[in-house]
């Protein structure tokens, strides 16, 4: 995803293809070249694939990663950029925006999360996480937006015959992927008066859909008074527009 604010523009992982990436940025008004960062929150595949070409075409554009995030990618044979590393939990500066990296738990070597803040707006962005922790909820609080995945559906990944018993322990596992009633339990924790919209990500196209994933969720933001929320599924194999908060 881009995410657009105090006159900085910063791209969250990089899992398309690298021409992928640029026309989808391309189809939104953004030329790659002027993007002035790129945040990991973790080496998996689908998460930096088009990093390597990326970084090849676009040499100036830093990357932002922990240190072990950096030190396996890079193992993986993705050279070159301009590498900023952090700790996780650690804030740091963008230009004039604020990133809140935060812990949390993937079967990767050391995933995070982030809130941007700028001119007092935040927007919180946590993918890939199999559990969510009591931390990661008081990072979540206060937001004005906020980016979730909403891996699968726990019926629908049951029932599915795609996927052997171990990947769908896996799926499931604490270190694996957040289903939609671990989402609506966050949602629970961290939603409020001033959040104004949730966008849900990473959805599995075997084991969820994205009209239940609105359904679902509309129904328990709306059952905590909440229904003034504005909800949106990414998609993967089409550009999503702008949302402006």
């Amino acid at each position: 995803m881009v995410v657009e604010c105090g006159g900085m523009r910063l791209m969250v992982d990089a899992g398309l293809s690298a021409k992928q990436l640029c026309l989808r940025m391309q189809a939104l008004g953004v030329s790659p070249e002027t993007l002035d960062g790129v945040l990991l929150t973790h080496e998996h595949g689908d998460h930096v694939r088009g990093l390597r070409v990326f970084l090849s075409k676009f040499p100036k554009v830093p990357v932002f990663a922990t240190r072990d995030t950096q030190r396996v990618v890079r193992m993986s044979g993705i050279e070159g950029g301009i590498w900023k590393t952090f700790e996780a939990g650690q804030k740091f500066a963008i230009g004039d925006v604020e990133v809140q990296s935060f812990a949390i738990q993937h079967d990767a070597v050391d995933p995070v999360g982030f809130v941007v803040e700028s001119n007092a707006k935040k927007l919180g962005l946590l993918s890939d996480a199999g559990h969510v922790t009591r931390s990661v909820i008081e990072r979540l609080r206060e937001l004005d937006a906020l980016f979730v995945e909403a891996n699968y559906d726990e019926s629908l990944l049951e029932e599915d015959v795609k996927r052997p018993w171990s990947i769908k322990q896996r799926i499931s596992s604490r270190h694996g992927h957040l289903s939609n009633r671990q989402v609506g339990e966050l949602l629970k924790e961290v939603s409020h008066q001033s959040l104004k919209r949730v966008v849900f990500g990473h959805l599995s196209s075997d084991c969820n859909q994205p009209e239940l994933v609105i359904r679902c969720l509309g129904a328990c933001l709306h059952e905590l008074g909440h229904g003034h929320v504005e909800l949106s599924c990414a998609t993967q194999d089409q550009v999503t527009g702008w949302f402006d908060i």
